[in-house]
């Protein structure tokens, strides 16, 4: 059960896809699902960021901008779950901060790959917290956490697999959701499960930080 004193990002995180996705819904019916509608709310599409730089905001908003109902449900209930698990065990700064940079990287990656397509979705952040929940379990001792970045492994291939066979999924966006998780894992790791020197975890951040920059200027430019 998830509880606003226990999960305070979590519950925040899904009150505010919620309240983002029912707007929509209450406002424009049918033409919520449109591009124009989609965009209004914070959607991303590469082309006209490049044209307006001053939008990058627009890395962020996607997170909290689903498309149809299924995409809505998917997404919350998948949040539900993982984020229980994230931020118990990141604690919830580190927690927060785990979604939004993972959100950012992997519209960076979209902007970068696949700019002409309209995109939004939390699910960029989803493959984040799998990838960083399953790189804190490879460097831990703990068995359960171990155990279950083994299982996590397997998720995520699964799912890209998914995703090559599906239209209308953004892998480009889950890979950059990935890479950011993975970086992020090993910084943000809680020190109790993980001992990863300080080196280490610094290094991790900054790969994350020069990888994102250079991705953000290169999409830009070109």
């Amino acid at each position: 059960m998830i509880t606003l004193k226990k999960h305070p990002i979590t519950s925040l995180l899904i009150f505010s896809i919620s309240l983002v996705f029912l707007s929509m819904q209450a406002l424009y019916l049918a033409q919520a699902e449109s591009p124009l509608i989609i965009y209004r709310f914070g959607g991303l599409i590469g082309n006209l960021l490049k044209v307006n730089p001053s939008d990058l905001w627009r890395l962020v908003t996607p997170i909290f901008v689903h498309i149809g109902w299924e995409h809505f449900l998917f997404n919350t209930v998948s949040l539900f779950f993982l984020g229980k698990i994230a931020e118990k065990l990141y604690g919830s700064t580190k927690f927060l901060v785990l979604v939004i940079l993972s959100g950012i990287m992997g519209n960076v990656f979209v902007l970068l790959l696949t700019p002409d397509v309209i995109v939004a979705g939390a699910s960029t952040s989803i493959f984040g917290l799998f990838a960083a929940i399953m790189i804190t379990g490879h460097f831990s001792s703990n068995v359960l956490l171990k155990n279950l970045s083994h299982s996590y492994r397997a998720l995520i291939i699964i799912n890209l697999l998914f995703n090559l066979i599906t239209p209308g999924v953004s892998i480009a966006g889950h890979l950059g959701g990935l890479l950011g998780g993975l970086l992020l894992g090993i910084g943000l790791s809680p020190k109790q499960e993980v001992h990863l020197s300080a080196p280490t975890r610094f290094l991790a951040f900054g790969a994350y930080s020069i990888a994102l920059i250079s991705l953000v200027l290169f999409s830009l430019s070109h």
